[in-house]
């Protein structure tokens, strides 16, 4: 009996132990890159707006904990995660085997294709060949960075490199660049609906495998607490109707979850 008494306080003990390395979230700190409309931009007044913004502050409301946003250039989403600036990423992240090396991720968020944005009747088109002698601008740490190094530089087309989606499409609207790359959607319902954007329109989506579409959040390697909690609060916002309240919001009758 004393033997049984002691291997039951031991696991006591151990389970004590357990509870008090858990860490206990009353708050998360969400990175975004504020430049990417209609996924997350800054409203007239300040405030940060977009689906991105309602699916992070709506998967806080779902586990009862206080939502943070903190700004960051994109390329700057990886290094902050990993020196604690933030918990986690949502700012139209993709899941890359390149990223997977060095961070983690929650469940899908959404998924979307990549695309091209030029002047209406210019001839340009998703075919790296109709790009040739022709400057193609990206945001700096993105897929599209990816794309662009590996296959437009190769078929002849200079590329150029930006902090923010907001300083491609300056570029392009005042004729430095001749083409910009960057997610169909963002450019579709964010860049081409604005008065700058009329006299543009988009490619066909890209296809290559440098371009996967699911999206979800960045998580620091092996926080596997917080990916769990990221994880039912996102399964939550689809089991109430949340998620389809936020979409049609955003997108109307747009379906952009996969369900992958």
């Amino acid at each position: 009996m004393k033997k049984a008494w002691l291997t039951f306080s031991a696991l006591a003990l151990c389970l004590a132990a357990g509870n008090a390395l858990a860490k206990e979230y009353k708050e998360l700190r969400f990175g975004v890159d504020p430049s990417y409309a209609p996924f997350e931009s800054k409203a007239a007044d300040g405030s940060l707006v977009g689906f991105d913004i309602d699916l992070g502050n709506a998967i806080c409301a779902e586990l009862k904990v206080k939502c943070k946003w903190v700004e960051s250039d994109f390329d700057g989403m990886i290094p902050g995660l990993k020196a604690n600036k933030f918990d986690g990423v949502i700012s139209s992240m993709t899941v890359t085997p390149a990223r997977e090396k060095v961070i983690d991720f929650s469940s899908e968020l959404f998924s979307g294709p990549t695309s091209l944005v030029f002047k209406k009747g210019s001839g340009m088109s998703a075919d790296p060949a109709s790009l040739k002698g022709k400057t193609v601008g990206y945001e700096q740490g993105t897929i599209q960075e990816a794309y662009a190094k590996a296959v437009l530089d190769k078929a002849g087309v200079k590329t150029q490199a930006y902090q923010n989606q907001d300083q491609v499409y300056a570029d392009l609207t005042s004729g430095r660049l001749d083409a910009s790359i960057q997610d169909m959607l963002q450019a579709e319902l964010g860049f081409l609906k604005s008065p700058q954007g009329a006299d543009y329109e988009v490619s066909a989506p890209v296809e290559s495998e440098l371009l996967p579409s699911k999206t979800a959040v960045g998580i620091k390697k092996g926080n596997k607490e917080l990916q769990d909690l990221i994880n039912k609060g996102i399964k939550a916002l689809h089991d109430d109707g949340t998620y389809t309240q936020i979409q049609k919001k955003h997108f109307g009758d747009l379906n952009l979850y996969s369900g992958k």
